[in-house]
């Protein structure tokens, strides 16, 4: 068993976006990938795709999830099943921070316009 302290948690971030990951293959889950996430009020989606599904439960404020083109909102207590190989993003067009917790199998890659596939860096 490995407990894994928030204080401890490594921090990535994109504009508008906080990824802190709790349970990676390098903290020792040998098959799934979690971080805390946090979108900034008025942070736009970027869409990208995964390798694997991944799940998204909210924990607090609003998100417009775009799946496969179809506007989903996203509230606290909702969790979303995104499908593998789907176009998705995750924007959030509110005054306040959207917050969740997301997980993927370890190994998942995410493919985004343009780059090659690529292991996202708060699942490693």
């Amino acid at each position: 068993m490995t407990l894994v302290r928030a204080i401890d948690c490594e921090i990535f971030e994109l504009p508008g976006i906080r990824f802190t990951p709790f349970a990676t293959p390098k903290r020792g889950s040998s098959d799934i990938a979690a971080w805390r996430l946090t979108i900034k009020a008025g942070t736009p989606g970027t869409p990208h795709q995964l390798t694997r599904q991944e799940i998204i439960h909210a924990t607090g404020g609003h998100a417009v999830a775009t799946i496969a083109g179809r506007n989903i909102d996203v509230h606290a207590g909702d969790t979303l099943l995104v499908p593998p190989l789907t176009d998705f993003s995750l924007a959030n067009p509110g005054k306040a921070n959207f917050e969740a917790i997301a997980m993927i199998p370890a190994g998942t890659q995410a493919l985004a316009d343009g780059m090659k596939p690529f292991s996202p860096p708060w699942t490693l």
